[in-house]
């Protein structure tokens, strides 16, 4: 062929030969990404069954397991019940708590522990004041007399922010307090409102709390402050530290560490998030103030969270789990390298708010409380 006719042709077939390439490579790559995602089980959210063990609870808060059948749960309106999983049985257990039921405030949260059973509630105290208080009683079927252990002072009135979640390590308990939406009590270390708090499980206060080792002007329970409205807190079995995670304002809820004597820095900072008139809180972290693991911005309210240690999904021990009320979802947390946290959301839009996570004792499967009143099962 004239050189006129065979340059066109050779331009042709190499033009077509790239196109064909790139379909190949792209076909080949998809394919790849493909068998990836099937066998990596980070990846394999959808790879267990949500049951519905009892429903028709009313505002459930928080779950605790006794052992691998019985649990407690707790009602905002004040009822303790018993459950025993297997035999579908549900008891209320009465109780000689003075629980207010006020917004968010209510009966809040259970822990049963070595016989003992551990609440968090909104106690009422003068006229329409009302305080974050702790009540420790010893553990009975019928009837469980309380006695206080803990008040929040002083006595607020208002309907927001009580927290409040409990977590005990050896003979230490720790409990978070919300500020009750009144800002910058959070930076006041004489008032409980927006801390963590450290007392032994009698209610005494440690010797080794802040206020002994170098915060005198601390109250003798607080452990940490600066925070605005902390519903998670756990321990891990693994390093032994204390989690917990905080609703932020529009913005800025955050999971991380409770730390000995630091602070958090509500109101001073915003953690990201804005005031709900959209004006600007403060910013999202500075030095001199302990710095979240991880942010929500925008918010997904977190409730509960658990560092998940079992057998059923052995592959997340390690993890944080986060349950969401917000978009009623379950994240999980990979934050061994706190600079380079991995984030995955197992499941959205499922059981609808959900209140409470726990693991269940010697198998590892996952339960749930959700705001719809229903206790639901996770497993493989």
């Amino acid at each position: 062929l004239p050189i006129f006719l065979t340059i066109p042709l050779i331009l042709k077939l190499l033009w077509d030969w790239q196109n064909n390439m790139k379909k190949v490579l792209g076909i080949l790559v998809l394919s790849l990404l493909f068998i990836f995602a099937w066998n990596s089980p980070e990846a394999k959210a959808e790879d267990f069954k949500l049951t519905k063990i009892t429903e028709n609870l009313k505002s459930p808060w928080s779950l605790s397991f006794i052992n691998q059948n019985e649990a407690l749960i707790t009602e905002k309106s004040g009822n303790i019940i018993y459950i025993n999983i297997e035999k579908q049985e549900l008891k209320n257990i009465k109780h000689n708590l003075k629980v207010l039921e006020h917004g968010q405030g209510g009966l809040l949260d259970i822990l049963y522990y070595d016989k003992s059973v551990f609440v968090s509630y909104t106690e009422k105290r003068k006229n329409f004041e009302s305080s974050t208080s702790i009540a420790k009683g010893r553990f009975n079927k019928n009837k469980i007399n309380f006695k206080n252990i803990f008040r929040g002072e002083p006595p607020i009135e208002s309907g927001y922010h009580f927290g409040s979640r409990l977590a005990i390590k050896d003979n230490y308990l720790f409990a978070s307090v919300g500020e009750r939406r009144q800002g910058m009590i959070a930076q006041d270390a004489t008032k409980h409102p927006g801390s963590i708090i450290r007392i032994h499980l009698d209610g005494s206060i440690p010797k080794d709390n802040p206020k002994f080792k170098g915060n005198e002007d601390w109250l003798p329970e607080i452990y940490q402050i600066g925070v605005r409205n902390p519903q998670g807190l756990t321990l891990s079995p693994y390093d032994q530290k204390i989690y917990m995670s905080n609703h932020g304002a529009a913005g800025g809820d955050w999971f991380g560490e409770a730390k000995f004597g630091e602070n958090y820095g509500w109101k001073i900072l915003g953690w990201g998030g804005y005031n709900y008139n959209g004006t600007k809180i403060g910013p999202k972290w500075e030095p001199g103030f302990t710095k979240p693991i991880h942010y929500w911005i925008p918010s997904i309210a977190p409730s509960a969270i658990t560092i998940y240690k079992g057998k059923e999904f052995k592959e997340w021990n390690g993890h944080a789990l986060v349950t969401s009320l917000r978009n009623q979802s379950l994240r999980k947390l990979i934050f061994k390298d706190v600079n380079e946290v991995k984030e995955d959301i197992i499941f959205k839009n499922k059981i609808g708010r959900i209140r409470d996570i726990q693991v269940q004792p010697y198998t590892g499967k996952l339960f749930f409380l959700s705001d719809n009143g229903s206790l639901w099962k996770m497993e493989k």
